[in-house]
């Protein structure tokens, strides 16, 4: 379940007309911070990303799927919709829960728990998600970064674009030095 702040910070950013993948980022840091904090730990980068994105989705958050996604995560989240909206009518449902299958759900999600604290935190660190920034923007062509940049840069402000422009110079003359 995301944190209150994570939610907050995502709504704020759908107000403001934030794409959802900027909404979707909320949840991904959050992911980042719980691996960090030692909660519990990841195999990769990606899978860090993943599990955000999961939340993300599961919160309301329109994240497209992948565009290799299969049909069986299609089938995944038509199911994760289907039991959102059979939860919300009034806590009318037509799964039966007994007692086998309840404890089963329970020993799962313990088991799921356990095997994520065994994890490490190392795909989390700042090299690692650097890495995983460039070699992602390494996968898209040159024009569709150029055109990400362009958006980025109307989307911003005129305060924030001040902002980032004496963040530059200042960095820039930190590094001549």
């Amino acid at each position: 379940m995301p944190e209150r702040k994570t939610l907050e910070r995502a709504k704020a950013a759908k107000r403001q007309g934030r794409a959802a993948s900027t909404q979707a980022g909320a949840f991904v840091k959050e992911q980042i911070d719980h691996v960090r904090e030692g909660k519990h730990g990841v195999r990769s980068t990606k899978q860090a990303i993943a599990i955000g994105l999961s939340e993300a989705r599961r919160s309301g958050v329109k994240v497209p799927a992948k565009k290799g996604a299969s049909a069986a995560s299609k089938s995944t989240a038509s199911k994760a919709e289907h039991t959102k909206t059979a939860h919300a009518a009034d806590g009318a449902s037509d799964h039966r829960h007994t007692k086998a299958s309840a404890e089963t759900h329970a020993k799962r999600s313990n088991a799921a728990k356990q095997a994520l604290k065994r994890e490490s935190s190392k795909p989390v660190s700042t090299q690692a998600l650097s890495k995983q920034g460039h070699s992602a923007a390494s996968r898209r062509s040159a024009a569709d970064r150029s055109a990400a940049a362009k958006k980025a840069v109307r989307t911003k402000g005129a305060a924030a674009r001040s902002a980032a422009a004496k963040k530059a110079a200042h960095t820039r003359a930190s590094r001549s030095h």
